[in-house]
C-alpha cells in the first residue's frame, strides 16, 4: 500500500509540474526582440511601452543619432550606419533564437542633420538570401520605411545584413523579430522552411487609420504587422462601409488577424461596379495574395445577395464568391488566398459582381515569394572564418555573413560554385593578391577541399607555408609568391596531382625542393622557386648537398643533443671540484697565522736552553736536553 501511495504522490507531482511549466511558457507567450540600434541602454517607447534592447549582434558600423523619415517609425534617437570603410556587407548576428517561424522586420533612418536628397540605396539579405532592396525616393513613402519578411530559423540564430551598393551608407533604426505560428500564411504545397515571405503592401480598406497590430489589440502571434489605411482606391469607385458589430472567425490561428480589421470595407458604386486596386511590383517574381472579407453592409441580409468574380490580371482567381455563404454568417470573416506570377510591372485585383449588390472587400495583402538561398557548405565557412583571423583581414573586406550568398554579394576575392551533390555552395577560388595582408597561413586552410585556384601573392604573409595545403587535391594554382615565407617546401605539396601552376618565388624558403614537384616540371606544369635564396635540388637552382633521410637527420639531431648534454655534465663536475680546492685553499689560509705563532715560541725554548748550558758549563746528553723542536 506505501508503494502505491508513493507513486500516485510521484504521479501527481510530476502532473503539477508539467501544467506550472505549461502556464509559465504561455505565460511568456510567443519570442519577440526589438533592437534599438545604436542605443548604449535599453529604453521604452510610447505608447506601447515597447521595451528595445540596447544594440548589440552587429559585426560593424558607428553609432550615431538619428532622423527619422516617417511617423510610423518607432520613437528612437539613434541607429547604427556602416561606411564604405567598414567593408561592403555588415550583419546583425543574434544568437540563441528559439527554432521556428518568424516575422522580421527592419526600419531604415538617415543620420541625423542630413536630408532626404542623401537617402541610402542598399540591400538586404536575412539568413543569406537577398530580400529587398531599396528604391530611390523611399524617403517619402511611409510604408517603404521598413521592410519585412517571414522565415523560418531552424539553427538557433539569425543573421541579418546590409550590403552597400555606392549610393550611400547603409543606415539601420531598428531591427524586430518576432515569433509567429509556424503555419502562417501556408498558401499551398510550395509553401515550406525554404520559402520566405517578404510583405509587399498590406492594405486596410474603409475607416480608419494606418496601424499596427499592437494598436489593433491584435494577438502578438500575428507578428504585430503594419495596416495601410486606404480610403478609396480611386475616385467614385466605391465609398467606406464600417460598424461596431462583433467580428466572428477571427483572430484565428494560424494568422490571427485582428477582429477590427474586417469592420471596415469598401464597396463598389453603381457608376463603376466593378472593384480595382493595382499596385506596382517587381516583374518575374511569384506573389501571395491574400484578400479579407465580411460582409458588413445592413443592405445585405442572406446569402445569394451578394455575388462576384476575383481576378488578377486579368485571370480569374476566384469565381461565384458570396461571402455570406463561405464564411458561414454576417459578420463573419472570410480570407482567399492566390498565389500568382507576375511577369509585368503590375499587380492588379478587380472584384466583378455577377449577382445582386456591388463588391466589398475589407483588406488586401500582397507577399512576394521568395526562394531561400543554399548555404555555404559550414566547413568552408569556418575555414574562411579562421582565414580572417589570422591574416587579420581590415574590415573593408566585408567578410560578413554568408561567404556566397546572398549572390549578388559574395565576399570580397572569393568564388563560389554550387555544389550539386550537397546543395550547398562551395568556395573554388580565392584571390587575395597585392591586398596587404600580414599574419600566417594557418593550418585550417586544408578545410577548403574544393579550392581550385589560391592567390595570396604580394602580401607580408610569414611562417611555414602548411604541410595540410598538400591535401587539397583539387588545387590547380597556388601562388604564394613575394611574401616572407620560411622554412622548407612541404613534401606534401608532391601530392597535388592537379596542379599547374606554382609560384613561391621571392619568399625565405630553404632546403632541397621535394623531388615530387621537381618531377612535374617534365609534365608542362609552371613552377617558380627564384628569389629564395636557401633553396636547391632542381635546374635553375644551386646544387644541394649530400642529402640526408629523414632517419639519418633524426640521427645527428640525437647526436647533436647527446654531445650537448655530455658537456653540460661535464662542466658541473669541473666546476664543483674547482669549489672543492677552492674552499681547501680557503680553509689553509685561515689556519697559517696559528702555526706561525708555535713555530716561533718552539724555537725561543731552544734558544733558552741552549743558554743555560753555555752559562753553568753542565755537559748534557741529547737523550738529556729531550728532542729538537724543529720547524719548517
Amino acid at each position: 500500500m506505501a508503494n502505491i501511495a508513493t507513486f500516485r504522490f510521484l504521479l501527481l507531482w510530476t502532473l503539477f509540474l508539467c501544467f506550472v511549466f505549461t502556464t509559465r511558457a504561455a505565460q511568456r507567450g510567443p519570442y519577440g526582440m526589438h533592437i534599438s540600434c545604436g542605443a548604449r541602454h535599453d529604453v521604452q517607447t510610447k505608447p506601447t511601452t515597447t521595451r528595445w534592447y540596447k544594440d548589440f549582434g552587429y559585426t560593424g558600423g558607428i553609432p550615431t543619432n538619428a532622423s527619422t523619415t516617417s511617423y510610423i517609425a518607432p520613437p528612437l534617437k539613434t541607429l547604427r550606419y556602416f561606411p564604405f570603410s567598414e567593408g561592403l556587407s555588415n550583419c546583425y548576428n543574434i544568437n540563441r533564437v528559439p527554432k521556428g517561424r518568424y516575422s522580421i522586420r527592419i526600419f531604415f533612418g538617415l543620420v541625423a542633420h542630413t536630408t532626404v536628397t542623401d537617402e541610402p540605396l542598399f540591400d538586404i539579405s536575412i539568413q543569406g538570401t537577398q530580400i529587398y532592396s531599396l528604391k530611390s525616393g523611399w524617403t517619402n513613402q511611409d510604408d517603404q520605411a521598413f521592410t519585412e519578411a517571414q522565415v523560418f530559423l531552424m539553427d538557433g540564430s539569425v543573421s541579418i545584413c546590409f550590403h552597400g551598393t555606392g549610393h550611400g551608407d547603409p543606415a539601420i533604426l531598428s531591427i524586430e523579430i518576432l515569433q509567429i505560428d509556424d503555419k502562417a500564411y501556408y498558401f499551398g504545397p510550395d509553401w515550406n522552411q525554404g520559402v520566405i515571405l517578404r510583405t509587399v503592401k498590406r492594405l486596410s480598406c474603409g475607416f480608419g487609420q494606418s496601424k499596427f497590430g499592437v494598436d489593433y489589440g491584435a494577438d502578438p502571434r500575428g507578428g504585430d504587422r503594419y495596416w495601410q489605411h486606404i480610403k478609396t482606391f480611386g475616385g467614385d469607385s466605391d465609398h467606406p462601409r464600417s460598424v461596431e458589430t462583433r467580428i466572428k472567425q477571427a483572430s484565428h490561428p494560424p494568422n490571427f488577424y485582428p477582429e477590427t480589421l474586417y469592420r471596415s470595407a469598401l464597396v463598389s458604386t453603381s457608376s463603376q461596379p466593378d472593384l480595382t486596386y493595382t499596385l506596382d511590383v517587381d516583374p518575374n517574381k511569384n506573389y501571395s495574395v491574400w484578400l479579407h472579407f465580411a460582409e458588413i453592409d445592413n443592405s445585405v441580409t442572406a446569402a445569394g445577395q451578394r455575388v462576384f468574380d476575383i481576378m488578377i490580371n486579368g485571370d480569374v482567381a476566384f469565381r461565384n464568391v458570396d461571402v455570406v455563404k463561405m464564411s458561414g454568417d454576417l459578420y463573419s470573416a472570410l480570407v482567399l488566398n492566390k498565389t500568382v506570377t507576375v511577369n509585368g510591372r503590375t499587380l492588379t485585383v478587380t472584384l466583378s459582381p455577377i449577382k445582386g449588390s456591388f463588391a466589398i472587400i475589407s483588406a488586401i495583402e500582397i507577399l512576394e515569394v521568395i526562394t531561400a538561398e543554399s548555404k555555404t557548405l559550414s566547413d568552408e565557412v569556418m575555414a574562411l572564418q579562421t582565414l580572417k583571423k589570422a591574416l587579420g583581414l581590415p574590415p573593408r573586406f566585408g567578410w560578413n555573413g554568408d561567404p556566397c550568398v546572398p549572390q549578388q554579394h559574395p565576399w570580397t576575392g572569393a568564388d563560389c560554385r554550387l555544389d550539386k551533390s550537397s546543395s550547398k555552395w562551395v568556395i573554388d577560388g580565392l584571390g587575395l593578391g597585392n591586398q596587404g595582408l600580414k599574419g600566417y597561413l594557418p593550418n585550417d586552410i586544408s578545410r577548403l577541399h574544393n579550392l581550385q585556384i589560391l592567390n595570396l601573392s604580394g602580401n607580408g604573409i610569414r611562417g611555414a607555408i602548411p604541410s595540410p595545403l598538400g591535401t587539397i587535391t583539387s588545387l590547380q594554382v597556388l601562388d604564394l609568391s613575394y611574401n616572407f615565407f620560411n622554412g622548407s617546401i612541404p613534401e606534401s605539396l608532391g601530392q597535388l596531382t592537379s596542379l599547374q601552376r606554382l609560384n613561391l618565388n621571392g619568399n625565405f624558403l630553404s632546403g632541397r625542393v621535394p623531388a615530387t614537384l621537381g618531377g612535374r616540371l617534365l609534365h608542362g606544369a609552371s613552377f617558380n622557386f627564384t628569389d629564395n635564396a636557401g633553396l636547391c635540388g632542381i635546374p635553375g637552382l644551386p646544387t644541394c648537398g649530400p642529402h640526408l633521410s629523414a632517419g639519418a637527420k633524426v640521427g645527428i639531431g640525437l647526436g647533436a643533443s647527446f654531445t650537448f648534454l655530455l658537456l653540460i655534465i661535464g662542466s658541473v663536475c669541473w666546476w664543483k671540484r674547482r669549489q672543492n680546492i677552492l674552499r681547501v685553499q680557503q680553509i689553509a689560509a685561515r689556519a697559517a697565522p696559528y702555526a706561525k705563532a708555535r713555530t716561533q715560541f718552539s724555537r725561543d725554548i731552544q734558544m733558552a736552553r741552549h743558554n743555560n748550558n753555555n752559562n753553568y758549563g753542565n755537559a748534557h746528553t741529547a737523550s738529556e736536553n729531550g728532542p729538537i723542536l724543529l720547524s719548517r
